[in-house]
């Protein structure tokens, strides 16, 4: 049955992914079973995405509740669920107004949309220029791959959307200097990704919230992965001592349906005006309930404490493989969004973890990046941990793979 399933697949669908060969068929928690019965502890969380794991009751109470209700009517009516979610994202954020579609690409895209209007409204209509950040990535449709720092996404879609200067990360003379009369915003993720787990040094945060006030540009967080919860709080600027403009948040936000917001202050996203931007599913009645039961989950039910938590106890013993073995660079991340360097490929890594027991990914194809649901517990950490080990062993005499 497996094998016949991923022949068709590989028949009849578009060839955009490198998939693993397993048939997933079902979900319990930090738990993945595939269609031979094989289970797997997962680490990936369909890419810090079912931050409660897989087949939570609440969420799947709370999506069967809705479906039995309303789905569908369009965002030409209100509706409870929406309206809720979005009066819970302003409670606990900075922003003042939400606006709501389906995932992180198209959340980045209402945020640069916003900000060229923002200043269109105010008649600098020459400032639609915006700094985005090497190795960062902010999604695939055209605008928002163009506003990614990586060269690789880029490739074979040329040419770009004209309006972003990139500049290296954590370079704060970098984006000073980038500065002209036509920039209106500078766009980043807190903690880069997708870039390999790449963390901001000590200030520069705050120092790009100074330097936006400086020169009158809106500053601009992509957090899609930082977002709802991942590094242990709510939001990822909560480390930090600023606020940005504009926020964006996906992937985790409805625990696996999807689901994108842009969150905004009210002066700028005054600049949203009836008719200026739009999303047909965006923020469903079915989606908005599964999204309001997550964001409660999170703060009632103590996953953000676990994830703090076990995220230390997990950056720990990754800094004990770290003494152990020299082709390890470095241990990155905050909560549970870590990242282990290597000095060698991860692609085989990867592969043997998985047929140990245990999906894990790897990014920049030298960086593993450990993105669990936020429930994960020290045990499971431990049983990773003994994998990583018994792998590195294996391949730590041999040559690069």
């Amino acid at each position: 049955m497996t094998n016949d399933l991923i022949k068709t697949a590989d028949r009849v669908m578009a060839a955009t992914y490198s998939r693993f060969p397993i048939v997933l068929t079902e979900g319990d928690g930090c738990t993945l079973y595939d269609a031979k019965g094989h289970a797997y502890t997962d680490f990936v969380a369909g890419i810090a995405v079912c931050n409660l794991g897989h087949a939570h009751p609440g969420i799947a109470q709370a999506i069967a509740d809705q479906a039995r209700r309303l789905v569908h009517v369009s965002n030409l009516y209100y509706t409870m669920p929406q309206t809720a979610l979005a009066e819970w994202l302003v409670e606990h954020s900075f922003a003042d107004r939400v606006f709501f579609c389906n995932s992180g690409a198209e959340a980045n895209e209402a945020a640069i949309k916003l900000a060229r209007k923002y200043f269109k409204d105010r008649g600098a209509s020459k400032r639609f220029r915006i700094i985005t950040m090497e190795e960062s990535f902010h999604g695939r449709t055209m605008a928002t791959l163009s506003a990614t720092g990586q060269a690789k996404i880029h490739k074979g879609f040329e040419p770009l959307v004209e309006g972003f200067d990139i500049v290296p990360f954590n370079d704060l003379e970098a984006v000073r200097n980038a500065i002209t009369t036509e920039t209106c915003a500078v766009m980043l993720e807190p903690i880069q990704g997708e870039g390999g787990v790449q963390c901001p040094a000590s200030g520069y945060l705050e120092g790009l919230r100074d330097l936006c006030d400086k020169e009158g540009l809106l500053l601009i967080f992509d957090e899609v992965q930082t977002g709802m919860g991942r590094t242990g709080k709510l939001f990822a600027y909560e480390h930090f001592a600023m606020t940005p403009d504009i926020m964006t948040l996906a992937k985790a936000l409805a625990n696996g349906l999807p689901m994108g917001a842009m969150l905004a202050k009210e002066e700028v996203a005054a600049s949203f005006t009836a008719g200026s931007h739009a999303s047909t599913f965006g923020g469903t009645p079915l989606v908005s309930a599964a999204a309001l039961e997550m964001v409660k989950t999170l703060l009632d039910e103590g996953v953000l404490r676990n994830c703090e938590k076990v995220g230390q106890y997990f950056k720990g013993r990754l800094l004990d493989l770290k003494s152990k073995y020299d082709f390890i660079q470095e241990v990155r991340g905050e909560g549970l969004l870590l990242g282990l360097d290597l000095t060698r490929d991860g692609t085989y890594i990867v592969k043997a973890c998985m047929e140990r027991g245990f999906l894990i990914n790897c990014t920049q194809e030298h960086v593993l990046r450990f993105i669990p649901p936020l429930i994960i517990q020290e045990g499971q950490i431990d049983s990773l941990i003994v994998c990583l080990d018994a792998v590195f062993q294996d391949i730590s005499n041999k040559p690069n793979e």
